[in-house]
């Protein structure tokens, strides 16, 4: 049995990523309500009793909004760095907070979560690798620049979701504020199309089917 990975939905308005085998499955973000996962799972004839833990990427409202409610309501874990609970204000029962620290290996069931940091505009930011029987999915999103994490976590994958955000003529053209504009193309705001081209291209792995 190998990964089953879906995103449930990428953008501004909520992100969230479901990793799973056979028995067991994360999630990594919780971006979007409680009620929305739930109907988005349900299509897809996904169960949220297989979901053992949420993992927390970095603070920013579209990637945390349905955590505090989906967490308490079928009582899942969630793995999140210190600074990213104090700077997001999270509300979570005490005994569901699992803290982390960068480049930590954690056992979910037969899962295997890696955590590694990133640049990006959030306090203690990280990305991760899910793990079973040999085979690898990362969550690359929201990143700043390709610093050499990862570099380094994008060539062990057999697949990946791996952010580009926007074309840079059209966001320099674009009606976006200034500074909006500097902040998503700076080294702690977003990979362009052609940077996270460049990523995938340099430093994809043979192995790497999706």
């Amino acid at each position: 049995m190998s990964l089953f990975v879906c995103s449930l939905n990428s953008g501004s308005n909520g992100n969230c990523y479901y990793v799973a085998n056979q028995h067991e499955a994360i999630l990594i973000d919780a971006g979007i309500s409680c009620m929305e996962t739930e109907k988005r799972m349900q299509r897809l004839g996904l169960s949220m009793k297989k979901v053992k833990a949420i993992f927390v990427s970095h603070e920013h409202h579209d990637h945390i909004r349905g955590i505090p409610v989906l967490s308490k309501k079928y009582q899942i874990p969630v793995y999140i760095t210190n600074r990213t609970l104090q700077h997001g204000s999270l509300t979570l029962e005490p005994q569901l907070v699992k803290h982390f620290n960068s480049h930590q290996e954690i056992p979910v069931g037969n899962l295997c979560v890696t955590t590694f940091p990133k640049f990006h505009d959030a306090a203690e930011p990280h990305s991760f690798i899910v793990s079973y029987n040999q085979i690898k999915v990362g969550v690359f999103t929201d990143i700043g620049i390709a610093c050499k994490d990862v570099v380094k976590n994008f060539r062990q994958c057999n697949a990946a979701f791996l952010e580009a955000n926007y074309d840079v003529d059209l966001l320099a053209n674009g009606s976006y504020p200034y500074h909006l504009k500097k902040r998503i193309s700076s080294g702690s705001g977003h990979l362009s199309n052609k940077q996270a081209l460049e990523v995938f291209t340099m430093h994809k792995a043979k192995f790497m089917s999706h």
